[in-house]
């Protein structure tokens, strides 16, 4: 793998002395369930073949030593195993300093420093999840250099620690979950309330998932997210006057409609109405996705899409435009946002042999109406967050 080869050139450049390891976590999709897993719903996401990789050696004194070749212009971020505060200046750094502090305070045995230089193939900003990425392959880097034995879903916990506690994103655990657990070929039906999961092969013979980047970044910190979940939580509060409910994920459609009266605000209404029918939607697409109905499954991502424009509001005129005019291709089963929305990307299940005529007439229209590009790859699945060593050095 060629970009291996500069990694390592850029460690020893940095770091030199050698030894260092390799480590990988991918970047994930959701195929369908957007906005449900803080809401106690079901998500459906799986991993990527691509993601952040880091080379890492252990130090003999207390000193962090990390480079981002994403980030060449702030330098090497450093800073002591004594002081695991969030410091704004180290800017992307705090994300693998949060997982770094939270593991020491869970009591695993990082006694030594390290360094550490990451390089990362999601784009950043793109929805991606750039940032539980990140996490992820901190954890499994300490898990590795430190002879560790992290559970893997205690780790995804810390992941998600790191995002809501340490960086400020009150975001839910589905990006942890879908990176650290990870499985090739499949997606993960996950209830994000209980956090019982199931792996459901992917079986898309005739058909791709293509990932459309709007190429708008947005700033998850920054977006109205934190808001949104707010609106969720206000409407909960309503219903529990009445409903002996944790999460609005409990809610069967029947049950929202006859009480959605009671939260007393349209704004609200229709935030919590999308939480309620889209958790019903992903586990309908799984069912579908089994009897191999995907027709089926396509208008399930369809009306997803539709949900989070007119009910969530959290798409754009950027990831409309793509969607809708994905929508309008021959050969595409269906078209949605994925992530947190308000830019970064989509996705769309379209015919293989109809992709690169759906690449050339998407691009084109984004184009014309946008004024600049969007960028298109084909979403492989892979596993989750680990070592690597044979399988990308051949």
């Amino acid at each position: 793998m060629q970009k291996l080869a500069e990694c390592k050139h850029v460690f020893q450049e940095k770091f030199p002395g050698g030894g260092e390891r390799v480590f990988f976590a991918p970047g994930r999709i959701n195929l369908i369930g957007e906005h449900t897993d803080y809401n106690g719903g079901h998500v459906f996401p799986c991993a990527l073949t691509f993601g952040t990789y880091a080379l890492a050696r252990k130090r003999n004194d207390e000193l962090v030593r990390m480079y981002s070749m994403n980030f060449p212009d702030k330098g090497i971020i450093e800073f002591n195993l004594n002081d695991l505060s969030y410091q704004p200046a180290h800017n992307w750094g705090n994300y693998p300093k949060g997982m770094l502090r939270f593991c020491r305070e869970e009591g695993y045995d990082i006694t030594t420093g390290m360094d550490i230089v990451f390089y990362g193939e999601i784009p950043n900003g793109a929805g991606l999840s750039s940032s539980a990425s990140i996490e992820m392959l901190t954890g499994v880097v300490l898990e590795g250099l430190f002879q560790l034995a992290i559970d893997r879903i205690a780790m995804v916990k810390l992941g998600k620690k790191v995002e809501n506690e340490f960086i400020g994103v009150n975001s839910g655990i589905m990006d942890q979950f879908a990176i650290g657990m990870g499985k090739a070929g499949c997606g993960i039906l996950l209830d994000c309330d209980t956090l019982h999961y199931s792996y459901a092969p992917l079986n898309l013979t005739e058909h791709v998932i293509m990932i459309m980047n709007t190429n708008k970044r947005r700033e998850l910190a920054d977006s109205k997210y934190n808001e949104r979940r707010s609106e969720c939580e206000a409407a909960l509060a309503r219903l529990q006057t009445v409903m002996p409910v944790n999460s609005l994920g409990e809610l069967s459609a029947d049950e929202f409609e006859k009480h959605k009266q009671l939260i007393g605000n349209d704004i609200w209404i229709r935030r919590a109405k999308h939480a309620v029918y889209e958790n019903a939607r992903t586990v309908r697409a799984l069912e579908e996705l089994q009897k191999g109905n995907l027709t089926e499954f396509g208008r399930l991502v369809n009306q997803s899409h539709i949900s989070l424009r007119d009910d969530y509001e959290v798409t754009g005129r950027e990831l409309d435009t793509l969607v809708e005019a994905a929508w309008r291709q021959p050969g595409v089963l269906g078209a949605r946002m994925t992530g947190a929305g308000f830019g970064g990307c989509a996705i769309a299940l379209v015919e293989k042999d109809r992709s690169e005529a759906f690449v050339s007439a998407v691009s084109k229209e984004y184009s014309e109406r946008i004024g600049y590009e969007a960028t298109f790859y084909m979403a492989n699945i892979g596993d989750g967050a680990r070592e690597i060593t044979e399988e990308v050095k051949q």
